[in-house]
């Protein structure tokens, strides 16, 4: 490897913040995280500063073409600054200009679900395809459309935010962007919470949210689905109810030929696939049904870091992904 070129990707998160070293086959080499406990801008450039030098003493002897960095919230590309990001609380942070300060090379910043669509288009599940879509279901719902090769971004880089098409505005759960019944709100992991709590008073005897209710998570829920818990079995069938309304509306807006699950309720592979697949099948009309492949990301969790050194070798998202 010591002639390789390598990219740093960045994978900035609420929590967390995470560097890459990624060589050109997408395969990640070294990584560095820290916890992010503080929000303000001057802490979280410190926390990047750190992982992102950590990377440049790794690649000692290498070639290092560029830094990404993919960030929550609405990104100007041109500049890197972050418009609005609701994760952090910012507006219009010049992240991009002081990175520039810090290190002497091109630096990409885009939007982290972007930056995830393009990771897992160009070294996961989408390659070989010319449109795809990649869903992540995790605490929210993020995602990223592909088509003809292309990733499409929009007049504004907000192209993507699937998790806020409406699939019960009027009977469903409020979100957080203020919307009711976003498919964000109930088809992410807090949507499947969300679905246990709202029936919970049917199922008295439950032991799935006794004591701590604030404490039940998907991954439980999802647990007691498979193990046949009544209650989990019930949240669990309205969640992929809503799932399939989203993924159906995605079918009749783009016509992808795939579209990959990735985030935290994804882990359920098969067991969330065998339930999902049929339902979608059951609310796609106007193109043939059973021919858009439902499929799990394959980058998990890592899918946004290789996609955000995939941007900075390829100079920015908007560089075609064929």
């Amino acid at each position: 490897m010591a002639n390789a070129t390598m990219a740093i990707g960045v994978d900035l998160g609420g929590s967390h913040v995470m560097a890459t070293l990624v060589d050109p086959d997408g395969t990640i080499v070294a990584r560095e995280g820290r916890d992010v406990e503080d929000h303000s801008p001057d802490v979280v450039m410190q926390l990047i500063d750190e992982v992102v030098g950590a990377m440049l003493t790794q690649a000692k002897g290498q070639t290092v073409v560029g830094i990404g960095l993919g960030s929550p919230g609405n990104v100007d590309l041109a500049t890197g600054t972050i418009r609005y990001s609701p994760n952090f609380g910012w507006h219009d942070v010049p992240l991009g200009e002081r990175l520039r300060k810090r290190f002497d090379m091109p630096i990409f910043i885009g939007n982290d679900a972007r930056c995830a669509t393009l990771g897992e288009y160009t070294h996961g599940t989408g390659r070989g395809t010319a449109n795809f879509v990649l869903l992540t279901l995790g605490t929210g719902i993020g995602g990223g459309i592909v088509a003809e090769g292309m990733l499409i971004i929009g007049s504004q880089a907000g192209a993507g935010e699937i998790g806020h098409h409406q699939i019960r505005a009027t009977d469903g759960f409020c979100c957080g962007c203020g919307k009711i019944g976003c498919f964000e709100a109930q088809a992410s992991g807090t949507g499947l919470i969300r679905h246990a709590l709202s029936i919970a008073p049917s199922f008295p005897r439950s032991t799935l949210v006794t004591g701590k209710p604030d404490k039940l998570s998907s991954k439980a829920i999802r647990k007691g689905a498979q193990a046949g818990d009544a209650h989990a079995v019930a949240a669990w069938t309205r969640y992929l109810d809503d799932l399939a309304r989203g993924v159906a509306d995605v079918i009749a807006f783009v016509n992808p030929e795939m579209i990959a699950l990735g985030g935290g309720v994804a882990s359920a592979g098969d067991f969330m696939l065998g339930g999902l697949r049929p339902r979608v099948d059951e609310l796609t009309t106007m193109v043939p049904r059973g021919l858009t492949k439902i499929v799990i990301a394959a980058l998990g969790n890592d899918a946004g870091a290789i996609g955000a050194a995939t941007m900075a070798r390829r100079g920015g998202l908007t560089t075609a992904v064929r």
